[in-house]
This record gives structure tokens, sequence and C-alpha cells, in this order.
């Protein structure tokens, strides 16, 4: 039988692709709230001996991580011979390490308890930085999406003589295959960090014959906005054209879009891992093609015969 989806809200296109890829069909549910503030959720669509898919990404995960827990669990019982999880954006990646006695180790915590939830997770460019992949942490098959090849494309076609820019050393390799995939120079800033919204830039010096090139800052997560608008001021006062800015998970918390363009950015874009109206690069096809090759490889070998 087909494989099912089930998508959560704001999910539809994800799943539209996702269908296409894996010849699913997309099943209905339903979730809501009790008046005491409790989840409630039901599937419509019968999960019994199909491949259960659920499209949900992971931004604001509080509100979203009970229902993913309910709907796979809810498939298990009633016979679903797996479930995976597809998430453009994956939650509790960024606090890797026990900074301050007694932190919680989010990255390792939330890993097992989803490796529990799920038979499978894909997910886009998920925030790498102490883990080395996420298969140290997560202990079910997983396999990550790149943005760079999509990225590189809305570079070529949109900024004319660009200068790709990484907003710390962290960023070195993954900058590096933009600026090689879209033929073009980069440089990497350095950058410490003194808080949540505090962080100080230095610019290295920049060759003569790229000064008058656009600089196209790119980062994987825009929340607070604060390395890059510190970033496009520094890039500004050093007297280089306005930056563009691409960032692949639009989280903007706050005032983040309006410090971003205050900085002087001349254009903010970026990728539909999260949906946002700076949205204009797609990589659902590249995390649904993803997707597809893992669970073809490790999750349903038999379907390549359609089965």
């Amino acid at each position: 039988m087909r494989p099912l989806i089930y998508a959560w809200p704001g999910n539809e296109a994800l799943a539209a692709v996702l269908a296409r890829e894996l010849s699913a069909e997309i099943g209905q549910w339903t979730m809501r709230r009790f008046p005491d503030g409790e989840t409630y959720v039901r599937l419509l669509s019968a999960p019994a001996d199909r491949h259960v898919v659920l499209a949900c990404g992971l931004q604001q995960p509080d509100d979203k991580c009970i229902s993913v827990y309910f709907a796979a669990s809810t498939a298990r019982e009633l016979g679903a011979r797996s479930v995976g999880l597809v998430t453009p954006y994956l939650a509790y990646m960024r606090q890797d390490a026990r900074f301050n006695p007694g932190e919680a180790v989010a990255s390792r915590t939330f890993a097992r308890w989803l490796s529990g939830c799920v038979d499978w997770l894909a997910t886009l460019d998920p925030h790498l930085h102490r883990h080395a992949s996420l298969s140290e942490i997560y202990s079910v098959p997983t396999v990550v999406a790149s943005s760079t090849a999509a990225i590189s494309r809305w570079i070529v076609a949109n900024v004319a003589d660009p200068l790709v820019v990484g907003p710390d050393a962290e960023s070195v390799q993954w900058v590096s295959a933009v600026a090689a995939a879209a033929a073009c120079p980069y440089v990497v800033l350095q950058k410490t960090r003194h808080g949540d919204a505090s962080v100080a830039i230095e610019i290295p010096r920049i060759a003569d014959a790229w000064r008058t090139r656009t600089p196209v800052l790119v980062d994987d997560i825009i929340s607070t906005a604060r390395t890059l608008a510190t970033a496009v001021s520094h890039l500004r006062a050093a007297g280089m054209p306005a930056p563009v800015c691409i960032g692949v998970h639009a989280l903007f918390r706050a005032d983040a879009l309006q410090a971003l363009q205050a900085a002087g950015a001349r254009q903010i874009v970026t990728c539909n891992s999260i949906a946002h109206a700076t949205s204009a690069i797609d990589v659902l096809p590249d995390v649904a093609r993803a997707a597809q090759d893992l669970f073809i490889k490790t999750v349903a070998p038999d379907t390549r015969a359609g089965v």
C-alpha cells in the first residue's frame, strides 16, 4: 500500500512534495485543544499496514511535540508498519553542551526522546556544531538535506558579482560550498558571542578586487538577527555595497527583521524550510528527495517495485 502522510497545519506544501516523491497519499487527521489546554488527536485515515510519514516543521517545538508523539504512538497502536518524521527545521540543536552547571544538554535529551517516537527522520541543515552528525545523538536512521544548491542557484540568478560572506568560523565549510557552486569568492568573519543578543564581529582584510562586489551574508538560522545585523553594519562602514542577507531557517524573533533592515541590508531572503514573508528559496524538493532516499534504503526497499 502507498505511504500515508499526515501534515501539520502550515506544512501542506511539504506534504504535497512528499506525496509526489514518495507516491504517497495525504491522510486526514484532526488535532485540537480541550478547554483545559490538553491536546486531542484523531487519525481519520486508517494507518493500519501503512508506512506513515509525519510532515511537521519543529519551529516553536513545545507547541507541536505532544501532538507528534500522540500521532506517532496512535499510528503504531493502529497497525502502522513504520512511522517517520520529515521536519525541515529540527529543534533543540543549539544547546549542544553544558555551558553552565546544571544545564540540560537539550540536543541529546531531545534526540533520545524523538528517537523513541519515530523510526526515521529527515531534515534540512540542522545546527551541527559540537555534533559531527545526527547519528551521534539520534539512534534512528536520519538524513540531512542541504540547502547549498538552492541557495547557490538563487545567488547566481539574483546577485551580480557576489562575495559570499560567512558570519563565523563555524560556517567555513558550508559557505565555501555555496561560493564554489555559485562560482564566486568568499570570506569568513570572526565572531565573539557575549550573549543571546550580543555579538562582536571582526572583518578580515578583503582583497581590493572584491571590495566592489555585493556581499551576500549566509547564515543557517536567523533568530534575533544580531549576528547578521552587526555584520551588515560593519560591512557598510567598511565601504562595501549594501549586503544581501540569506538565512536557511527564518525564525525571526521580536524585532529581528527590522534590525536587519535598519542595519542597511539591501535584501533579506530565506529558504522556505519555515514559511515567512522573506521565503524566496524553495528547498522543499531537496528535503523530499532526501526523505525518499532514506525511506527506500532503510524503511521500505520494496517500494522500488511499487509495492
